[in-house]
Formats: C-alpha cells, structure tokens, sequence
C-alpha cells in the first residue's frame, strides 16, 4: 500500500525565524560559559587558553567596531544591525573582554577614528555595507571553527557557539533577514 504523499505547502515556522531564534539562543548559552572564579582568577587556564581567549575577545571587539562604523556610516541600518551588534559585544565580553572597553548596550560610542581598520571604506549604499559586515562575520566564523581542536573544551563550546551565531548573522546579513 502506497504512502500518502506529504502536503507541499508547510506549516510551522520559516527557517529565517528558526535562525534569528537559534542565533539569540546560541548566543546566550555561550556566553553564559565562563571559567572564571568570582574573584576574576581564571584557575586552571593554561597560557594557550588565556591567549586564545584574549584573542577572541579581541575578534569580537573588532567586529563591533566594524558595525559600529557601518551604523555611523550608514544610521539607516542602525535599527536592523544594532543586535547583531550587541551579540557581538555579549560575545567579546563572554571571552573576558575588558567591560570598561567594550561599548555600552545603548548606543554605539563615538564614531570611529578615520585611521582605525573597522573605519576604512565603508561602502556607500546599504547592501554593500551590509556584504562588509557579512564578510567579515564569516571570515571570524570560519577562523573560530578552525582552532577549535586546538582548545580545551570548554572553550571549544565557547567558540563553536558564537562561530554558529556568526554563521547566522552572515545569513541574516546576506538574505536580508535583518
């Protein structure tokens, strides 16, 4: 006996709702990880662990400045891009990011300087700087998911975490689901 064939118009959620939701989740998860006390030691880190968190720490700052730049740049995006800005600043602050550096969750700080990398040629109209922010969510993405066999695991589930909410800002930031 034949199975019935499914229904071809679906019901549930789209897939960019399901994204914009996992990304928030994965987003929180990670960066509720933490390793240190509440005394700010970080006890049993080695001095690769420290580095590779300083370093994504480091990431995430420059990828807010980059959205930072795109928002001075562009204000007509402010509203789309103002929360994968603040991931990104959750997610810098997760690494161990200095909370007096990273810029407050209200508005971005002063535009940046003209001589700062994040600053240089920010395109002109909205889809190109839209593909800027893309592209450089997905370089630290793929540059995150490559050093996670070079890290502990606890760090490893760090940065799986945001690489996967980075792969989904990309998404969002190219098929306009902004």
């Amino acid at each position: 006996m034949p199975f019935p064939s499914s229904p071809r118009t679906r019901s549930g959620p789209r897939r960019r709702s399901l994204l914009a939701v996992g990304s928030t989740a994965l987003a929180l998860a990670g960066c509720t990880a933490g390793t240190e006390d509440p005394g700010g030691r970080s006890d049993g880190q080695s001095a690769a662990e420290r580095r590779a968190r300083a370093r994504a720490a480091r990431d995430s700052e420059g990828l807010v400045e980059r959205y930072d730049a795109v928002i001075a740049a562009r204000p007509a995006l402010a509203g789309l891009l103002r929360p994968l800005r603040e991931e990104a600043a959750r997610h810098a602050r997760a690494f161990g990011a200095d909370r007096r550096k990273t810029p407050s969750s209200t508005a971005p700080s002063a535009p940046p300087s003209p001589d700062s990398p994040s600053a240089a040629a920010v395109p002109g109209n909205d889809k190109d700087a839209l593909a800027v922010l893309a592209a450089a969510e997905r370089e630290l993405a793929d540059r995150r998911a490559g050093t996670l066999l070079d890290v502990p695991g606890e760090l490893a589930r760090l940065l799986a975490s945001v690489a996967a909410a980075g792969a989904a800002h990309v998404y969002l930031l190219t098929e306009g689901g902004v």
